[in-house]
């Protein structure tokens, strides 16, 4: 008889925890909950804390309140001036209105599928409009700002608000790419090219100035040559001229010794003089 009331108490006992964890639940301070009653919803709780609800009755479903990330797929947009790039861009946003969150897109997986296809094509009306190089100056920013109040206007009816929006970064498609790196590298070549033509004209254009530059330097050090040995003539002239007129006999035999020094050059060679 002591058993059965024991195994009453512990029924009991399971019974109220089994209620106790239905009735009570806890919000993160990074959560929101909304309380739903045979899958209508009764109450928005953003509170942190122990909260409490009917059993087997309301059943609650939580929502994120911090910033979160969408990062979809680059978009190939055509700019004003028809060429193509492929836009990457990204959104940051947070649910406001986690009521209006449940009732339009019930969960983030659906949301961010309609958000991102918002993205895209808002990315690919206001970027549209623009030249490239508008996307590699400051006017960068305001582009990004407009899409950005476009997509936030568009999130309204999510219940969310879009934070940010930021374009990563802009590429070419890879064909387009590869042309236009075709194209830089032959402009690169024929400029290339130029410069060498450029330096090879300016060598010829040294090199012939240095050559006429050698040829007066040489002629014009050969006349001097010339001048300094007709001078150089002249004064030796003078010298053997007044030598000659001091003494011609002694000025005759200077000048035959001269001549046979001059003569008799080797070891064989034969001299037959008179008496």
């Amino acid at each position: 008889m002591s058993k059965l009331p024991l195994a009453i108490i512990g029924i009991i006992v399971i019974v109220l925890g089994v209620v106790a964890s239905s009735t009570l639940f806890t919000v993160d301070q990074r959560e929101q909950v909304i309380v739903l009653q045979f899958g209508e919803p009764t109450k928005v709780i953003r509170e942190p804390g122990l909260k409490f609800k009917i059993p087997f009755i309301q059943n609650v479903v939580y929502f994120d309140k911090r910033i979160l990330d969408l990062d979809p797929k680059p978009e190939e947009v055509i700019l004003s001036d028809q060429k193509r790039i492929n836009v990457d861009a990204f959104a940051r946003y947070r649910i406001v209105e986690p009521l209006r969150f449940l009732q339009s897109v019930n969960n983030e997986a659906s949301l961010r599928d309609r958000l991102g296809r918002t993205l895209n094509s808002t990315v690919r009306q206001v970027v549209g409009r623009h030249a490239l190089p508008d996307l590699l100056s400051p006017k960068r920013d305001e582009i990004m700002v407009d899409i950005k109040d476009r997509v936030n206007k568009a999130g309204a009816s999510f219940g969310i608000e879009v934070v940010d929006v930021r374009i990563v970064r802009t590429d070419l498609p890879e064909q387009i790419a590869n042309n236009v790196y075709a194209r830089m590298r032959s402009e690169r070549e024929r400029i290339a090219n130029q410069l060498r033509a450029e330096g090879e004209e300016i060598k010829q254009t040294i090199t012939a100035n240095a050559d006429r530059q050698r040829i007066v330097i040489l002629a014009e050090a050969n006349r001097q040559g010339q001048i300094q040995r007709g001078i150089g003539e002249g004064e030796r002239n003078r010298i053997l001229g007044q030598a000659f007129g001091q003494d011609p006999e002694f000025f005759k035999f200077y000048r035959r010794m001269a001549a046979y020094r001059e003569a008799l050059q080797g070891e064989d060679t034969t001299l037959v003089l008179s008496p």
